[in-house]
């Protein structure tokens, strides 16, 4: 995890995240996390406040696993980085946003529960002596799948 620019959001997802791979085969997912403020009236009341959007990318087997786990209304936990994102339109205007990129996420157990299950990663990846031993050469935490061993997180597969 980067030490620049750190973020930490939890929301519900607007939508089921939508997963893409790009051509060099790493996969992504995009997803919006809105959240609410709740607010108390003169009354004693709660009441909803405005509610704040954010657009979530994540990466490679972070990406799968959430595809693979989260979806729409699910209440999540989402660490990561502020990422500027400028382009222009087929108009020709210029259009710039700020995304998170995120470097971990999971589902809330505020609200409920889930249950864990270990993805086991590839032989070549416990035995290129990257790993204490243990349980870390045969499995992984969280739900899902996973994709290469090339990832830096220790969510791959």
């Amino acid at each position: 995890m980067a030490s620049d620019n750190q973020i930490t959001i939890v929301g519900n997802l607007t939508d089921d995240p939508e997963l893409r791979y790009t051509a060099n085969g790493a996969a992504v997912a995009n997803f919006r996390v809105a959240y609410s403020t709740r607010i108390r009236d003169a009354a004693g009341n709660w009441t909803d406040g405005e509610t704040s959007f954010f657009t979530v990318n994540c990466w490679r087997a972070l990406a799968e696993n959430a595809a693979e786990t989260l979806t729409r209304g699910t209440r999540v936990v989402v660490t990561g980085r502020l990422k500027q994102r400028s382009w222009e339109n087929q108009e020709g205007e210029k259009r710039t946003v700020i995304e998170i990129e995120a470097d971990d996420l999971g589902p809330s157990l505020k609200w409920a529960t889930a249950t864990v299950q270990k993805t086991s990663r590839s032989s070549s990846a416990s035995s290129s002596g990257g790993g204490g031993g243990g349980d870390w050469g045969a499995a992984v935490a969280p739900v899902g799948a996973g994709s290469s061993m090339d990832e830096e997180t220790p969510l791959d597969a």
